[in-house]
């Protein structure tokens, strides 16, 4: 096992610059996640940890060697991709050996490690059969037990379910999960969706547009998001956000909605950024709000409502601003019906509308 450091990497296509200044540590053992939407350079920086993409500027660290130089199979690292990449014409023992052929092992070694990754992946009674006679679940684990049999310093996964259906993948998060908790090697997973990373991560590294907004771990991403952009990729239904006023006196700070309606500021007892008159976006999660009695909280309109059996979900409308809730108990209002939503006060977020940084969190 080994810890990395990235620092200060940069990575240019031509004049098209893709990562712009990236500094991440990720301690030994750990389970670091990199998240982010399509073209923010996450799969691009893995890539650069790999070896099989040249850095333009900046260092990367594994086991404290620093690697700029050194060849994708000197870097001691495995690599699972989101295509499997199998070889049609081996068996599922071949795939897994394969590796380890071509480093002249020997054969003794190479059937021990074949046997323990099976093991540990329930892979055992499918060492015979080919590719096309498993399925996709089946190919992951293949693909991963690859990877375990070189018994690397470092795991890197480039978005290894992104294949699968919705119910195999959160069978197989769990599964990959519990294989870090058992072998506890450090290890690099990108993924764009974000509950595989509020799931899975040690720590999360949110990126934007070749650059690293947020990182940490999953609960302190999600209670205290550094700004707007990390605050409503992080947590689904996502954060509901309000246009509003920041009102302040001398004792009091309160933010006032289009409709002249007024609610407490977060941490107001506590010391609040901002100016009085200021423009601002209060932030609240779905589960945040619950029903109070008329005049309590913001009078919406509610859109539509969606039971799924455990929760309620309810859409609705707030002046100009769409509203997500969820309720666990059940409620009798439909469509046109008039509901007040109440934020939970500690939970409540607070935003420059200008810049999207964080003014306080509740």
């Amino acid at each position: 096992m080994a810890s990395v450091q990235i620092r200060g990497i940069k990575k240019q296509f031509g004049s098209t610059q893709v990562i712009r200044g990236v500094d991440i540590e990720i301690e030994d053992g750990q389970f670091a996640v990199l998240v982010g939407p399509s073209g923010c350079g996450k799969s691009t920086l893995l890539r650069m940890l790999a070896g099989l993409e040249e850095i333009t500027e900046g260092e990367i660290s594994i086991g404290g060697t620093v690697v700029n130089n050194v060849q994708p199979k000197d870097r001691d690292i495995a690599m699972v991709f989101q295509n499997y990449a199998l070889y049609p014409h081996m068996t599922v023992n071949d795939n897994m050996a394969f590796s380890l052929m071509l480093a002249k092992k020997d054969k003794s070694f190479i059937q021990q490690q074949v046997k323990k990754a099976a093991e540990i992946l329930g892979l055992t009674n499918l060492l015979e059969r080919y590719p096309r006679q498993l399925s996709g679940g089946q190919r992951q684990r293949v693909a991963m037990g690859r990877a375990i049999v070189r018994d690397p310093q470092v795991f890197l996964f480039d978005e290894p379910l992104s294949n699968l259906d919705a119910k195999l993948r959160v069978q197989m998060r769990t599964e990959i999960k519990e294989l870090h908790q058992r072998l506890k090697t450090t290890s690099v997973y990108v993924t764009h969706d974000q509950i595989e990373a509020m799931t899975m991560a040690d720590q999360i590294v949110v990126m934007r547009d070749g650059l690293v907004e947020q990182r940490g771990r999953p609960l302190e991403l999600y209670d205290r998001p550094a700004n707007i952009f990390v605050a409503g990729f992080i947590g689904s239904p996502a954060m509901n956000f309000i246009p509003a006023t920041l009102r302040r006196n001398a004792d009091k700070a309160e933010v006032e909605f289009a409709d002249g309606t007024r609610l407490p500021a977060p941490y107001a007892h506590r010391g609040l950024d901002g100016i009085d008159g200021q423009r601002v976006v209060y932030g609240v999660r779905p589960e945040h709000l619950s029903i109070g009695p008329a005049g309590s909280g913001m009078s919406t309109k509610v859109v539509v409502v969606e039971p799924t059996g455990a929760d309620t979900e309810v859409y609705a409308r707030f002046n100009d601003t769409s509203l997500t809730s969820i309720f666990r108990e059940r409620h009798n209002f439909g469509a046109g019906d008039t509901i007040d939503l109440v934020p939970e006060h500690g939970s409540t977020h607070l935003f420059d509308a200008d810049s999207g940084k964080t003014l306080a969190h509740g």
